[in-house]
């Protein structure tokens, strides 16, 4: 065991300077995750979206979890664009999509239906992608967290190793010259 300690910290200030840099990364990480969080709570809530309260209010079974709940994080964000705006947003041409829907508007370009349903859709794909992307920050924010956390344990541990090998090797020093008989009691001469 002694032996590999003193093989993997052999360089014993390189590798505390590494194992202490890991855990300055990690310190950074986290406070970058807690910052890209914050902001997504920020620029959510005075947006003031929120989730229909009930059935009959037009949420749909499969958002119960939501009922009447603000969109203040990256998950909901995410469930609000996917599983409510997207679903409407499938009724108001047949299911075409913008481009399919501006795409024949602007060959009929006289066609007030065709014109509305493309707004509409502009309209929704663009607060829908603003979600999204709110709730990709909000995954950025969640890695960044778990990176720092992991960066910071490592860092500690790999500190702790050589420091941990230097204090065995002082132990061990210190018991050998404890131990140690004189040469010349050992030869007889004493």
């Amino acid at each position: 065991m002694n032996a590999f300690l003193s093989r993997i910290t052999s360089l014993t200030s390189i590798a505390v300077g590494l194992a202490l840099g890991m855990v300055v990364a990690g310190a950074l990480a986290l406070v970058g995750g807690g910052y890209a969080r914050s902001v997504v709570h920020d620029q959510l809530t005075p947006q003031k979206i929120s989730f229909p309260a009930n059935e009959k209010a037009g949420l749909f079974p499969d958002l119960k979890q939501y009922a009447g709940q603000t969109v203040d994080n990256g998950a909901k964000a995410k469930a609000y664009a996917d599983k409510y705006i997207n679903r409407h947003l499938a009724e108001v041409a047949d299911g075409k999509t913008y481009s399919e829907v501006s795409t024949l508007a602007m060959a009929n370009p006289k066609d007030e239906t065709l014109a509305g349903q493309k707004a509409t859709l502009f309209q929704g794909e663009t607060l829908r992608g603003l979600l999204l992307s709110v709730w990709g920050w909000s995954v950025v924010a969640t890695v960044a967290t778990i990176a720092g956390i992991v960066l910071i344990g490592i860092g500690g541990v790999l500190a702790l190793l050589p420091l941990a090998a230097a204090s065995m090797a002082r132990r061990q020093r210190t018991a050998d010259e404890d131990g140690k008989v004189p040469a010349a009691a050992v030869s007889g001469m004493a």
